[in-house]
């Protein structure tokens, strides 16, 4: 194979550190070791990789279509404007406080994000870590009352509902996301399609299950939240330059940690859509 690659699964349920490995030179022989590794755990960081832009692309693609290109570019900056030459922006700055909560990317578009690569350019020298939490171990960790309990339940998913929820009133068109029409329902339980396994597919961004009063509803994913993010279903990773994560959002949700807003961060972000057999809402088109 050329490579001696070593997989080291963290201490939560989710997530492994690979190492041994360039994925900018990742061969087609190497390639299945990865993908299983994507699919057994979650998430994947590989430490000191320093990917160009288009690396980083190429690296996405081998797990499917891009989800949304901005101007041409298919890797898009994440962090404080000032790191890359922007201005501070209210709108912005309110998006990046939203991905401080629990989410699953893109659950709130019709067509829901298959995984998600992030990697590290200038990172802070304390805060900005992000976690993930494993909706697998969470489903399967459930008492089996709350099982027969959420079995046929669905939730909408919208990103005006979770921004509202922080006081952010976006308007239609503002970014990627918000967008006018139907929102999706989503089951509370996903089968993944890959490994066949089941999990909690929840966050931030749903709300409003049908048959329940909206107190109900709100009290019902919240406790389900709680549950679900507590170790040892929590993988937590504070970034070095040059890392790389993916993550499979049919898999876990995850959250940015705060950081020191006088500190530099910026990260490199490419999302990858879901096939739509199974990542299409019930009864839509993508948008």
């Amino acid at each position: 194979m050329g490579h001696e690659i070593n997989i080291d699964p963290s201490n939560a349920t989710c997530g492994a550190t690979v190492s041994g490995i360039r994925i900018a030179e990742l061969d087609e022989e190497t390639w299945p070791v990865i993908e299983d590794a994507f699919h057994e755990h979650g998430v994947l960081i590989f430490p000191d990789q320093y990917l160009t832009v288009a690396q980083q692309a190429a690296f996405a693609e081998r797990f499917g279509e891009i989800e949304f290109v901005s101007k041409g570019k298919k890797v898009l900056p994440v962090g404080d404007p000032e790191t890359f030459g922007g201005e501070p922006d209210e709108h912005y700055v309110m998006t990046l406080k939203g991905n401080e909560q629990w989410h699953i990317d893109s659950s709130f578009m019709p067509l829901a994000a298959k995984a998600a690569v992030l990697s590290a350019v200038v990172v802070p020298s304390r805060g900005g870590q992000t976690e993930w939490a494993d909706m697998r171990a969470a489903y399967e960790d459930l008492d089996d009352e709350t099982r027969r309990r959420i079995a046929g339940l669905s939730a909408f998913h919208s990103y005006f509902h979770s921004q509202a929820s922080i006081g952010h009133h976006a308007k239609a068109g503002a970014s990627y996301g918000f967008y006018e029409g139907d929102k999706p329902l989503r089951p509370l339980v996903k089968k993944h399609p890959v490994t066949g396994r089941h999990s909690l597919y929840i966050g931030r961004h749903a709300y409003g299950i049908p048959g329940l009063s909206e107190a109900e509803s709100s009290e019902l994913l919240s406790d389900l939240e709680e549950f679900a993010c507590r170790p040892p279903r929590i993988m937590r990773h504070a970034w070095q330059a040059g890392d790389v994560a993916i993550w499979d959002n049919r898999r876990v949700m995850h959250r940015a940690r705060p950081y020191d807003a006088d500190q530099p961060r910026l990260l490199y972000h490419t999302r990858i859509a879901g096939d739509p057999a199974t990542e299409l809402a019930a009864g839509m088109t993508p948008q």
